[in-house]
């Protein structure tokens, strides 16, 4: 929601400088509304990660609900993969929060059930959930792999409903026919709608129009706003701003003061103004990599080369199916302190062939490992381009018709037969997985009722 129009400012706002005159007390009057309205849904899954592990397990024969006891999606504490995903609302009542580590996790709630999270499978209902919408209206904005944007603004689903009815439809038409329960937020713009969806959870529709503002969000805290992070919250409460409501009748120059661009843009979204519109258009990747945590500390190059090798496998592999090219190719290291070090370098021409980014890769771990112990390696490739438009060269710099045919052939035969079904002779009694950083394969998908 970066493009707001920053052109309305309101009239009355109180001039100042002092935190007194930072607000005025009188928050009860409504805020100026959009100039032109519209009916906007905010869709977003609940638990979404957890939500549908649960719904795949069920389908698989699990009669355990993941949902219905304490359960967490995280990662792996023997490969050093421990943060929480995702948690059930009984992990929830444990005192168990997103972003928690493992082990603190499971000392707050011992018989803690933890799942690894499989990105493939959550795309994969993202995608099915993206169709199901689509009936309603085909102005779909995926803010989110798990919440949306539906405009609804004369489509004809509308024409005898109101706004509510259709979410509600829609609601109870995720449940029944995917499996899990969505909470759908509707007003006049974007931010609202989305503040919307948050008030109240799960399996809730929300309405937050301009008249509703005093009485539902000016009275949240100010942390609750949209684009109030962790490091402006605090600033805010420096100039007694502790509410929506508070930040909604501060003077905009005062927050510009304090806050520069940043401050004229929380003061709109505090008053509920948003112009921008539903955007159905994709979005291009600005960059492309993978990076894993090792089960052990490595100190071999030949083994940091292999998961390098391995990593590069998956980002190329990536790349070609996004049909994309990368011009600059990226490696991080992570030691046995946690200390981190990078470093790119800009290709001669861009390419998605797997030999001749991992020859970068190579060379540029080469220049940055001093021989320490290390614990984690990243690969990333950016600077991309649309491989339409590949640049030929006299030295086939990019890679040559053959080997990039070579490269998609493999691909193919890796998703018909699982990526190990062609592995370089390198991994072989190995121990390193010939291609990491991607979700595990899974044989079996998400299912339609």
């Amino acid at each position: 929601m970066a493009g707001v129009n920053m052109g309305q400012v309101r009239p009355n706002a109180a001039p100042g400088g002092s935190r007194r005159s930072a607000m005025t007390r009188d928050v009860s009057a409504p805020p100026p509304c959009d100039s032109s309205p519209r009916t906007i849904l905010h869709i977003d899954v609940n638990s979404a990660f957890l939500s549908w592990e649960a719904v795949y397990r069920m389908q698989q024969g699990d009669r355990k609900d993941l949902r219905e006891i304490s359960s967490v999606v995280g990662g792996d504490e023997t490969t050093r993969h421990g943060i929480v995903l995702a948690k059930s609302i009984p992990a929830g009542r444990s005192g168990i929060q997103t972003g928690m580590v493992l082990w603190q996790a499971r000392q707050k709630c011992p018989g803690l059930v933890v799942v690894p999270p499989d990105h493939a499978l959550y795309m994969e209902c993202s995608d099915k959930l993206m169709s199901l919408l689509a009936r309603y209206s085909p102005r779909i904005e995926r803010y989110s792999i798990d919440e949306c944007f539906l405009e609804l603004t004369d489509a004809p689903c509308l024409s005898d409903r109101t706004p509510e009815a259709v979410a509600d439809e829609i609601r109870e038409r995720v449940r029944n026919s995917l499996g899990y329960t969505v909470n759908i937020g509707i007003s006049v713009n974007k931010l609202l709608a989305k503040m919307a969806s948050e008030l109240e959870k799960p399996n809730r529709t929300h309405t937050l129009y301009p008249d509703e503002i005093p009485r539902k969000m000016w009275t949240l805290p100010v942390r609750d706003l949209f684009m109030v992070g962790p490091r402006s919250a605090p600033r805010l409460y420096r100039l007694n701003i502790f509410s929506i409501g508070h930040l909604a009748q501060a003077d905009p120059v005062l927050l510009q003061r304090h806050f520069k661009s940043l401050g004229p843009l929380l003061w709109q979204f505090a008053n509920g103004l948003d112009e921008t519109p539903v955007s159905t258009e994709s979005v291009m990747a600005k960059a492309i990599g993978n990076s894993t945590t090792t089960p052990y500390d490595v100190d071999s190059e030949r083994e940091a080369l292999l998961f390098l090798l391995s990593l590069t496998e998956t980002a190329s592999a990536r790349l070609r199916q996004a049909n994309l090219l990368a011009r600059v190719a990226a490696v991080d290291i992570r030691k046995t302190d946690l200390s981190f070090t990078s470093h790119q370098r800009r290709l001669m021409v861009p390419t998605d062939h797997t030999g001749i980014l991992y020859d970068e890769v190579k060379g540029l771990f080469k220049e940055l490992w001093a021989g320490e112990p290390l614990r984690h390696f990243g690969v990333s490739f950016s600077d991309l381009t649309d491989d339409g438009f590949l640049q030929t060269s006299l030295f086939e710099a990019g890679g040559s018709p053959r080997q990039r045919a070579l490269d998609g052939q493999i691909d193919l035969l890796r998703q018909e037969y699982g990526n190990s079904a062609l592995i370089r002779g390198g991994f072989i009694a190995s121990g390193i997985p010939p291609m990491s950083g991607g979700p595990p394969e899974r044989p079996d998908r998400m299912r339609m009722r």
